[in-house]
């Protein structure tokens, strides 16, 4: 029997069609463009976030609150010399110096009190110290002894930084820059009871008030030492002038020159302040006599704040007041008060100022010490140093350090953590009285060249001129650009429209340096020379169309339908540039007949209004150029994307055209004209190249058109460059940049939530 073998069943094959493998394909290229819409979108997000919190830990050491933190205790160093008179520290805070009422100067280490060098001021024999000043402590640390024989002895501290084996080694001294020979005040020998002196590199000027002797009652003398250099001598010469004033000496209870040594303020102890004007030496004149504390208040300390622009008074209930030189009515220097502080209940026993900021440390009689600025009126530090009352204090040159003295023979080193103390919201946003300025203000000014220079930083003029930029630039922007979006998309015929859409969108690649450069350089002071044809052009050329609009109805029909439905608007190109032409030539006869003269002057003689070139008008022009493309780009888009069945409709139940273009039309289109409006104002609002180059960039708080503007952004273009990182500066432009932000976000945010409703509203469309 024959075996049958039956063949090997071979499982049927699957064919796909290539339809399926394009099916399966499409949905893994949909999956992709899912993911990846999904992805770059929480990108977007992330790094918004990220920047935002960045920002934040920039900006957020501005507002950390100054501290105070004991370092040592110890005794007062050679207290055996005698009581302190002045205490001081140098740059380092390692050396300390105490200056005693026996005329011993007491080097030692500020973190122990050992004591490194001890020198006595060679006070002559028969005469014993009767006054002690301090000059100004950033000029080489100055002081002078007033001494009972009528005599001066002014001596400075200096300190000599070298590196041996690369470990700074700090070597005090003493000087004397006027010689060691006594200097005679007083002829008679009259004992100086108060005493004050500026010691300059080439003149030094002393002012002095005598006791009261049998030969009559004490006198205000100023004696001014003027050195003068001779080609054969190595020494310069000292060349004196003296003078003596007028006013009474009897109840003069403190003396300060300030550092220019042109003026001089006598503080009575009734409460008075005597200001002086000493620029003439031979002939000291007075400026004003005034009191500067409340009646049945004493005055009990005073000094000058950094730059001496400016007295602080302390009084016997506990308020500090800040007395400031400004220009009176009759354009005179005065003083006058400017803020006050209010520090304590009890008496303020002295004043301190620091040596490179508008900062000053107060001690009152209750033993607590404060440290206050004077620009942001902010109190910083208020610590009770020891259970003793301090007898003497002193802020170190960087302001980090202080050295407080107090009544039980104890020195006192504290570390000081105080950074930013220029800024706060007051001095931010609000209106600031600044010294030599005639009133409060909103001022941004960041540097300067002087180091006694008082930092501005309102940022309230840099949103002004983001404000006023943004204005101007979307009122040239939005008629514009909204006429011609409605036009184009409605009105225009299909094959010119392919003409215009593309070319004006390709506007919006132009970079704006590039517009910025010709706005600067071309445009404003091209406006300047024709400012009255501009406004000329703004009415002749509406005239000029309307004349051609209604000369265009007499022309005979056979010609005036050659012309295709939808190119009307060719035929007013050589009109408007006609129109335009005409405008500037017959702007000069019209300028001069009806202003005599130009129109810049006459603007400024009738309202006062000035003319800088650079200015709103050009930034409108310029930035409206540039947001143009970006407004009637999305605005065309959403009127051309209205379903034709609503404007066939409405045509059809016999509206017009412009019926339907305005009841219909825009209406649906509302959302997307929204968001093109509101997406132009976040363009202009971050626009940086323009305003930077187009603009005087002065921030100045100025509504004419004629006048510039700076903005926040093109703040922090100029001036990030030059900020020293970390410093305040460095941070208050981030703190711009973060209020930019923050203006972007929140007016974006409810742009998007009406935006939504005028979707919502208009959809049933």
């Amino acid at each position: 029997m024959s075996e049958i073998t039956s063949p090997t069943k071979q499982p049927p094959s699957i064919k796909i069609s290539s339809g399926e493998l394009y099916q399966r394909w499409r949905l893994v290229k949909d999956a992709l463009a899912r993911y990846g819409v999904v992805v770059g979108g929480l990108g977007v997000i992330v790094a918004i976030v990220l920047i935002f919190f960045y920002l934040l830990y920039v900006v957020y050491p501005l507002f950390i609150s100054a501290t105070a933190q004991p370092v040592s205790e110890y005794a007062v160093p050679e207290q055996a010399l005698g009581n302190t008179l002045l205490l001081e520290m140098e740059e380092q805070n390692e050396v300390g110096a105490r200056f005693t009422d026996s005329g011993h100067v007491v080097f030692f280490e500020v973190a122990s009190g050992k004591t490194l060098l001890t020198q006595a001021v060679a006070i002559p024999e028969g005469a014993h110290i009767t006054s002690f000043a301090q000059g100004s402590p950033i000029n080489e640390g100055a002081v002078i002894y007033g001494l009972s024989d009528g005599r001066a002895v002014v001596v400075k501290h200096q300190y000599k930084v070298t590196y041996p084996d690369n470990v700074r080694v700090i070597t005090p001294s003493l000087k004397y820059p006027l010689g060691e020979q006594p200097l005679v005040m007083d002829e008679s020998g009259a004992a100086l009871e108060k005493i004050a002196v500026k010691a300059g590199n080439d003149a030094t000027t002393i002012v002095v008030k005598t006791a009261d002797t049998p030969q009559g009652a004490g006198k205000i003398r100023l004696v001014n030492f003027q050195k003068e250099q001779s080609l054969f001598a190595e020494e310069a010469a000292l060349t004196r002038t003296d003078s003596i004033f007028e006013q009474p000496a009897a109840n003069i209870a403190d003396i300060l020159i300030d550092k220019e040594e042109s003026n001089l303020y006598l503080i009575s102890n009734d409460g008075q302040m005597g200001f002086f004007d000493i620029s003439d030496k031979n002939s000291p004149a007075i400026r004003q006599q005034q009191n500067v504390v409340s009646a049945g208040q004493k005055i009990t300390s005073v000094a000058f704040l950094n730059g001496d622009l400016s007295l602080m008074i302390g009084d016997s209930s506990g308020l500090v007041s800040q007395w400031s030189m400004v220009k009176d009515k009759l354009n005179r220097p005065a003083m006058q008060k400017i803020r006050s502080f209010k520090v304590s209940d009890k008496a303020v026993v002295a004043i301190n100022a620091e040596q490179r900021r508008k900062g000053f440390m107060t001690t009152d009689a209750d033993g607590i010490v404060g440290i206050y600025h004077s620009t942001a009126e902010r109190e910083m530090v208020k610590e009770r140093i020891s259970g003793a009352l301090p007898t003497a204090a002193v802020l170190s040159p960087r302001a980090n350090a202080m050295l407080v003295q107090s009544a039980d023979g104890k020195m006192h080193f504290w570390h000081i953590d105080n950074e930013h103390p220029e800024v706060s919201i007051r001095s931010l946003w609000q209106q600031v009285w600044y010294e030599s300025y005639p009133k409060p203000d909103y001022i941004w000014q960041s540097s300067s060249a002087n180091n006694d220079f008082e930092p501005k930083y309102s940022l309230t003029p840099l949103v002004f001129g983001t404000l006023k930029a943004a204005f101007y630039a979307m009122l040239v922007a939005i008629p514009l650009a909204l006429m011609g979006a409605i036009y184009t998309a409605y009105f225009m015929a299909p094959k010119m429209r392919q003409y215009v859409k593309p070319s004006i969108e390709i506007m919006g690649a132009l970079p704006t340096v590039i517009l910025g450069f010709l706005a600067g350089l071309w445009l404003a002071p091209f406006m300047e020379e024709h400012l009255s044809g501009l406004f000329a052009m703004l009415m002749i050329i509406p005239v000029g169309v309307m004349l051609f609009a209604f000369a265009w109805q007499f022309i005979p029909k056979p010609i005036a339908h050659r012309l295709s439905e939808g190119w009307d608007a060719a035929l007013l190109v050589p009109v408007i540039l006609l129109s335009g032409w005409f405008a500037f030539k017959v702007s000069v006869p019209l300028e001069t007949f009806l202003f005599h003269g130009t129109l810049r002057d006459w603007f400024k003689a009738e309202f006062g209004i000035g003319y800088d070139q650079r200015n709103a008008l050009v930034v409108g022009v310029a930035m409206g150029f540039a947001v143009i493309p970006t407004i009637f780009s999305i605005a065309e888009d959403a009127i051309f994307s209205v379903p034709k069945h609503l404007t066939v409709g409405s045509l059809a139940l016999g509206a017009t055209p412009w019926q339907t273009m305005i009841r219909v039309v825009l209406l649906t289109a509302s959302p997307g004209i929204f968001s093109a409006i509101m997406i132009g104002f976040g363009r202009a609002v971050g626009e940086t190249m323009i305003v930077l180059m187009a603009t005087g960039n002065t921030p100045v708080m100025d509504l004419s058109v004629f006048q510039g503007m700076r903005t926040l952004a093109a703040n922090i273009a100029v001036e990030m460059p030059e900020s020293e990182v970390g410093s305040t500066h460095y941070r208050v432009l981030f703190l711009a940049a973060l209020v930019l932000f923050m203006f972007t976000f929140v007016f974006n945010t409810l742009a998007e939530v009406i935006r939504q409703r005028l979707r919502e509203k208009y959809s049933s469309l």
